[in-house]
C-alpha cells in the first residue's frame, strides 16, 4: 500500500512538472532514461577540476584566474566554457564593496607632490604605496596599515592596531623597510592622511633616505593599486564572516599574506603572484 502512495505521489509530481515545462510526459521519461552525452561528461569532469582549483584559492578565484590555473595544468577549455560551467554549478569567487568612514579626507599637513606619476618602473623597490583601511570586530572597527611595491604589488608590512594614528603607519614602514632594506632615493607614496603628514612619520622618511609623495587634491585614483589590493583582501578574507576578536582578524591576516604574495594569481602581472613577478623580472 505505501509504495502505491509513492508511486502515486511521484506521477503527480511529473504530471505537475511537464505541465509547467510545456512537455509531455513521455518525453521526460525518455530524457531522463536518457544516458549522458560525451560532452556532459566532459563538463562534469571539468566541473570537479573547477572545484579543486576553486577550494585551493580558498573560494577567491572567479572564471578568469580559475581558466589561469587551468591552463597551466593543460586543460584544453576555453575560458568561456569554463565560466559557462561555474555558472551552471554556483561555483562562485567571493566579492566585497569596501566601505570607507571618511572618503574625503581634507586633513592634511603640507601640500606634498605626487613624485611617482608616470614613472617607468623596471624593478621593486623604486616606488613603494601605503594606506590604512578599517576591519570589523564585533561592532567596532579596528585599523591595518599596509605597504606595497608598486611594481610587483607585493605587501612588504603590515600592522594592525585599535588607533589609526602615525604609530601604526610607522610600525607597517619599519616592517618593511626590516624585510627589503631598500636604497636611499626609494618614493613612499601615499594618500593625504594625517597619519602620513606628522612629523614623526616625515622624520623617518629623511633619516631612510626615502623621498615622500602623496596623492594630488582629489585624486583618490593616485593610489588605485593600494585600493585595489584592499579590495582583493575584503573579498578573500572578510567578506562574508564575523570576527569576534582581535586575535582572530589579525591571524586571518597574517595568514593570507603569504598567500597573496606567493600564490595569489595577479591579472595584472599576467597571472603570476607578485612574489614569482619579481623572479622572473
Amino acid at each position: 500500500m505505501f509504495e502505491f502512495i509513492e508511486a502515486n505521489r511521484e506521477q503527480r509530481k511529473v504530471s505537475m512538472m511537464c505541465r509547467l515545462y510545456e512537455v509531455t510526459r513521455a518525453g521526460f521519461y525518455a530524457w531522463r532514461s536518457r544516458e549522458r552525452s560525451e560532452r556532459e561528461r566532459q563538463n562534469e569532469e571539468l566541473a570537479e577540476r573547477i572545484r579543486v582549483v576553486h577550494h585551493h584559492s580558498r573560494g577567491t578565484y572567479g572564471s578568469p584566474r580559475v581558466y589561469q590555473v587551468l591552463r597551466k595544468q593543460g586543460c584544453s577549455a576555453s575560458e568561456n566554457r569554463v565560466a559557462r560551467v561555474m555558472r551552471v554549478h554556483r561555483i562562485k569567487a567571493r566579492v566585497a564593496t569596501i566601505r570607507y568612514t571618511n572618503p574625503k579626507l581634507q586633513r592634511f599637513f603640507d601640500s606634498a607632490r605626487n613624485e611617482q606619476l608616470d614613472m617607468d618602473l623596471k624593478a621593486p623597490d623604486q616606488v613603494w604605496v601605503g594606506d590604512i583601511t578599517y576591519l570589523k570586530v564585533g561592532s567596532i572597527y579596528r585599523y591595518l596599515a599596509v605597504v606595497m611595491d608598486k611594481y610587483s604589488r607585493r605587501l612588504l608590512g603590515w600592522a594592525y592596531g585599535k588607533k589609526k594614528d602615525v604609530a601604526l603607519t610607522l610600525k607597517a614602514l619599519n616592517r618593511a623597510v626590516r624585510s627589503r632594506r631598500p636604497q636611499r632615493g626609494l618614493i613612499f607614496h601615499t594618500d593625504r592622511g594625517i597619519e602620513y603628514a606628522a612629523g614623526a612619520f616625515k622624520e623617518r622618511l629623511a633619516e631612510l633616505g626615502i623621498t615622500q609623495s602623496m596623492n594630488r587634491p582629489g585624486k583618490v585614483t593616485d593610489n588605485a593599486y593600494i585600493e585595489s589590493f584592499f579590495h582583493s583582501m575584503k573579498s578573500d578574507i572578510v567578506h562574508g564572516l564575523t570576527f569576534t576578536t582581535d586575535g582572530e582578524i589579525e591571524a586571518a591576516v597574517r595568514d593570507y599574506v603569504p598567500f597573496y604574495n606567493g600564490t595569489r594569481l595577479h591579472s595584472s602581472l599576467n597571472y603570476v603572484p607578485p612574489a614569482t613577478y619579481e623572479r622572473l623580472a
